[in-house]
């Protein structure tokens, strides 16, 4: 295997096959040793975080594709932390798309003046770009078509996808009388140029809470498919 790139949460390799491979790692991403899905830099690692992420990932894919949306997952080996997918294209140098139920995380601290913490929203989309440097700066539909890294019609494509998906993960946590929060989205392009939905779905990229009490991405798995 070929490895891709080293990233923060995973490593992509490139498969003989053409397909590529995304190997889970422990570590989650976060500040000064506290989690937080919405942080550029890992913040520490979790014995198991990998693993659990994995499993939840497999289990929101299948739902996903239960329900025709598209995605680059083919299939996972869960004891060896891997799941192989299509390959995709990301949006200029990558995006990440956030859909808010609540007034939580960098939404509450940049509308803070306005937004009271835990504020129901309506499964508000806001689209970040992926830039460390710049703190992944938040950005709107005209910019990205201005500058070249997705259409219009694809902004609206990939903002219902969204909307799509957040509910399909909101439903199910749902069922067993969790809350989802908000949750961090990434999309590419496949072979076919169809937007399609990459990377993960897991504790590492969504805050959930149960009985009003931030449920931890190792509790979220047991909980969930425990």
């Amino acid at each position: 295997m070929k490895l891709l790139y080293a990233g923060k949460t995973k490593n992509v390799y490139e498969l003989e096959d053409g397909n590529y491979l995304l190997k889970f790692k422990d570590d989650v991403t976060g500040e000064d040793g506290v989690f937080d899905p919405g942080a550029n830099t890992v913040g520490l690692s979790i014995e198991g975080a990998g693993k659990a992420g994995l499993k939840l990932t497999q289990f929101f894919f299948e739902k996903l594709k239960e329900q025709n949306i598209p995605t680059h997952f083919v299939d996972a080996d869960i004891e060896k932390q891997e799941m192989k997918v299509v390959p995709a294209t990301v949006f200029g140098q990558g995006l990440e798309v956030i859909c808010r139920f609540r007034a939580v995380g960098s939404f509450l601290r940049r509308y803070g003046k306005y937004a009271e913490e835990g504020q129901r929203l309506d499964a508000f989309v806001e689209v970040t770009l992926k830039d460390d440097e710049r703190q992944d700066p938040p950005i709107g539909r005209d910019a990205l078509h201005m500058l070249g890294i997705l259409t219009k019609e694809e902004y609206s494509i990939l903002k219902n996808l969204t909307k799509d998906i957040s509910h399909v993960v909101k439903d199910e946590l749902g069922k067993k009388e969790m809350e989802l929060y908000d949750i961090k989205l990434e999309f590419g392009r496949n072979a076919d140029n169809q937007i399609i939905l990459i990377d993960e779905i897991s504790g590492g990229n969504m805050r959930v809470y149960k009985d009003g009490e931030y449920v931890q991405p190792l509790d979220l798995e047991r909980l969930l498919l425990g």
